[in-house]
């Protein structure tokens, strides 16, 4: 497989990209896969950390980011993509702007106490299953769901 390159946006605004880089944070308990969501700052729904490309950094690196400073994630992201899915960012009195999201696995080694978004969101492990279900879009729940580790045979 080819190695990522750092993207450059060309002085392209944030908005006009319409692309985000999400994490799926997760870590292994008993030889089961547990993910990490955490809360919207808004409606307070559960998500994944996700964020617009970072100029210079790969799409796994902005994951990371990203975790970092929605949930305080301290791991390691792999480069390899495990899918795609879309949403409506609200944009204000603009209403939704139409996005999708590439998300990439991130092994959390360990979660800081304090980050650049603690006072705003709430964060909680749950089972594949419950990330599936407690999560609004479908194409989300269904990588999620069918979330495995390569060459590891992990229960659900």
């Amino acid at each position: 497989m080819a190695k990522q390159l750092p993207l450059s946006l060309y002085g392209a605004r944030k908005g006009d990209v319409r692309t985000q880089f999400a994490a799926l944070c997760y870590r292994v308990r008993r030889g089961k896969v547990q993910i990490l969501l955490i809360t919207s700052r808004g409606s307070q729904r559960w998500i994944v950390p996700k964020g617009w490309p970072m100029e210079g950094k790969t799409p796994a690196a902005s994951a990371l980011r990203e975790a970092w400073e929605e949930a305080g994630v301290i791991g390691k992201a792999s480069e390899t993509c495990l899918g795609v899915f879309s949403f409506g960012k609200s944009v204000g009195d603009a209403g939704d702007l139409a996005c999708v999201a590439m998300l990439y696995p991130v092994e959390v080694k360990t979660l800081a106490k304090k980050f650049p978004e603690c006072a705003e969101r709430r964060r909680r492990w749950v089972s594949r299953k419950k990330a599936a279900r407690m999560v609004a879009e479908t194409d989300l729940a269904r990588l999620i769901e069918n979330f495995d580790l390569p060459g590891k045979k992990l229960r659900a």
